[in-house]
């Protein structure tokens, strides 16, 4: 399931991935809430707290993904992954290179400083947090 983080910064759209992701998640939740963002911002900060594992995304959830970065390519400016596996985070760092705007992965205990940085593309100190 995805839900909306409600609590991030107006110009973020920010969720947290739990349990099974579906298309569904996407298009009823993902995929109207960035359209709002971008629309409202004319760019997207993207924040995605990873609190699942990767397996438990469908199929339908991949393609609606894919779908996601490609309609809103030149809108991309900042997007973070927050999660503890390192095989994301090196991906995103990958990742980064490919895309427009900037991508960064952040570990779990620093949600507070992603959040930040999505809305600012600064980070706090971490002794600040």
């Amino acid at each position: 399931m995805i839900t909306i983080i409600n609590d991030a910064p107006e110009n973020v759209a920010a969720f947290c991935a739990t349990g099974e992701i579906t298309k569904e998640d996407f298009e009823n939740i993902v995929i109207p809430r960035v359209k709002k963002k971008v629309e409202q911002f004319n760019e997207l900060n993207y924040l995605l707290y990873l609190d699942t594992d990767l397996s438990n995304f469908t199929l339908g959830a991949w393609f609606q993904d894919a779908l996601l970065g490609i309609k809103n390519l030149t809108r991309w400016n900042r997007a973070a992954i927050v999660t503890d596996k390192e095989g994301v985070q090196n991906f995103t760092e990958i990742f980064s290179v490919l895309m427009p705007g900037e991508f960064k992965s952040f570990p779990k205990k620093n949600l507070y400083n992603a959040l930040f940085w999505c809305q600012n593309g600064n980070e706090v100190e971490t002794s600040a947090v």
